[in-house]
């Protein structure tokens, strides 16, 4: 059935490619090697799916490792650790050594507990513990005199939920904190997947090429902290050294409400003078995010929050554009099924991935009719979401309207600087012009497929299809504004393949993955995506060069490239006589060490 529907969508593509040819037979010369080149990054992709299914059913044998600790972290020696199957019942039980290290080898992966007991120590417990390839888990031994000074200290409203006290002791803010099992013995519930380090520091030196905004060397600091169990503070501050002025920076705030969910907060700016465009010398942006976790039971679950967020070009008279980005949505899981309905307003930043960084809280700038225009829309979508062992499928549809969508190129001449005007903006450190395109709508589908590889790696397939923009050719130069607004939506297919993991021995973490939409869009497919894989080819590398303690610290290098071999370029000579290379992802390099205390 996969090779017919592979089949199907090949034959598909083959034809579309053939009408669309002998459409624009007579204006476009170089369409037969168009479809060539189609046909050739559909096998190329067949040979990559080929390429990494062969291990994809193999079962690897993983281990279970991990550090026994009591609350004020010494390391506790000689601590019974128990791995114990779904039924609670006991699988293999080992003694930690001299610095409180235990470990589990040959463990076939699954779903299982881990209990840890010592004297003068109640047990304690970590259940649905997912065991891959090296699953590290630490524990925490608590005495009841600890586990007391978590209880109420008053009664709770009467509309409050009640305890099972029959099976469970919950603290006032409805954390699991004790728990009777099956076989007797009362055991301290931890129901996090550890301890995070009360605080954290992390300083970071790059040299970056080819992105908006970003371009040039940059210095990162950022400091996480957690001055209670149940709280959190995240700063970051990223500049350029060889400005004035460039800078990014971020403060978030996070409560855990325990079994109830969270409340967060995240306060962003970024300050750009390198940008110009509409009139102006410099962009500013500010945005303000929260949002709050609801848990509704265990089988309901819900997230609603909002964004404020402020553009401001810099000119004699400032114009700031102001909006309000809203955004839901509601979980409703039975076994390893998940229903899910979405909804979202602004379009996540292509290439941000971190949730540390700026930029991530902050929807992308252009410039219509010399003011400030965010790139944003209404998303909706419903999807189902399947999580077994080592494996997970999701299948969606979803209903786009954009407002404001980016459009980028590479500029290249003398008239580069008057093409900053009302129409574009643009970064004079990277020569990277930004524009706004037509508004559109779109109707599409997603599907994608996660599995564990043996070692520890990952691999995910994905498919959509849905709208995207499209230039075409102009027959002689015409200026910006005229080639920008006959740009068109029409709906194409994209296909997507990421493979991740960790060396072992080196310990390198890396991502590469590729990503093929037809050339000539300019914008991607499903665009609302969280995860999605960037146009092309893209490779990304961490290697620690120097590790000072357990826990992360030490020195790391860092190495990202975004469209490494520069594919899906559309170049667009203007009336002026400037080249514009119009793309879905600029090929950008970016490489750095990272320095984490």
């Amino acid at each position: 059935m996969y090779t017919a529907l592979q089949g199907t969508l090949t034959r598909d593509r083959e034809t579309r490619a053939g009408t669309h040819f002998e459409g624009n037979a007579r204006g476009a010369a170089g369409s037969p090697n168009r479809v060539m080149l189609r046909r050739l990054h559909v096998a190329f992709y067949l040979a990559l799916v080929a390429a990494v299914c062969a291990p994809l059913y193999a079962v690897t044998p993983g281990t279970v490792s991990g550090v026994v600790r009591d609350s004020s972290g010494k390391p506790q020696i000689g601590a019974v650790v128990q791995l114990l199957r779904s039924d609670m019942s006991a699988l293999a039980s080992v003694y930690t050594d001299d610095k409180g290290h235990y470990a589990f080898a040959g463990i076939l992966p699954g779903r299982y507990s881990l209990k840890a007991m010592g004297a003068s120590f109640l047990p304690s417990l970590r259940e649905n513990v997912r065991v891959r390839s090296t699953t590290v888990v630490n524990l925490t031994l608590t005495t009841l005199y600890e586990v007391m000074q978590w209880l109420p200290a008053q009664p709770r409203a009467a509309s409050a939920q009640r305890d099972d006290w029959a099976w469970t002791l919950r603290s006032a803010a409805n954390r699991p904190l004790l728990r009777w099992l099956e076989d007797g013995p009362l055991v301290v519930v931890t129901d996090s997947s550890g301890a995070r380090p009360k605080l954290k520091a992390r300083l970071v030196a790059t040299g970056q090429q080819g992105t908006f905004g970003e371009s040039g060397e940059r210095i990162t600091a950022s400091m996480e902290t957690t001055p209670e169990g149940s709280r959190e503070l995240l700063a970051r501050v990223d500049f350029a050294p060889d400005s004035d002025a460039a800078m990014e920076s971020m403060l978030g705030f996070r409560q855990d409400l325990g079994f109830a969910g969270s409340v967060q907060s995240v306060a962003a700016i970024a300050i750009h003078p390198e940008i110009s465009g509409g009139g102006a010398d410099g962009l500013d942006e500010a945005g303000f995010q929260s949002w709050e976790e609801i848990n509704m039971g265990d089988a309901l679950e819900a997230e609603v929050g909002a964004a404020q967020v402020m553009a401001l070009l810099r000119k004699d008279q400032p114009e700031a554009t102001l909006a309000a980005l809203p955004f839901a949505s509601v979980a409703w899981r039975k076994g390893d099924e998940t229903i899910r309905y979405r909804m979202a307003t602004a379009v996540p930043a292509p290439m941000v991935t971190d949730e540390s960084s700026a930029r991530y809280y902050l929807p992308a700038v252009t410039v219509r009719n010399g003011a400030p225009a965010l790139e944003r829309g209404l998303h909706q979508e419903i999807g189902w979401q399947r999580i077994k062992d080592d494996s997970a499928m999701e299948i969606l549809v979803y209903r786009d309207s954009l407002e404001n969508p980016v459009l980028e190129a590479a500029a290249h001449g003398a008239g580069v600087q008057a093409l900053a005007g009302g129409d574009a903006l643009l970064d004079n450190v990277s020569g990277i012009l930004r524009m706004a395109g037509p508004q559109f709508t779109s109707v599409g589908m997603q599907a994608s497929l996660e599995h564990t590889i043996g070692g520890g790696n990952h691999m995910r397939l994905t498919y959509a299809n849905g709208n995207a923009l499209v230039m075409d050719a102009p027959a002689r130069g015409v200026p910006l504004a005229q080639l920008v607004s006959k740009s068109h939506p029409r709906h194409v297919q994209m296909y997507a393949l990421s493979l991740s993991g960790t060396l072992e021995g080196t310990g390198t973490k890396w991502r590469a993955s590729y990503r093929w939409q037809p050339a000539d869009t300019v914008t991607r497919v499903a665009p609302y995506t969280l995860d999605a894989a960037e146009p092309y080819l893209n490779i990304h590398l961490r290697q620690p060069v120097r590790v000072l303690r357990q826990g992360g610290a030490g020195i790391e290098a860092l190495l990202d490239v975004n469209n490494l071999l520069a594919e899906g370029y559309q170049p667009y000579v203007l009336s002026d006589g400037s080249l514009l290379l119009f793309a879905q992802n600029q090929r950008a390099i970016r490489a750095g060490l990272a320095f984490t205390f």
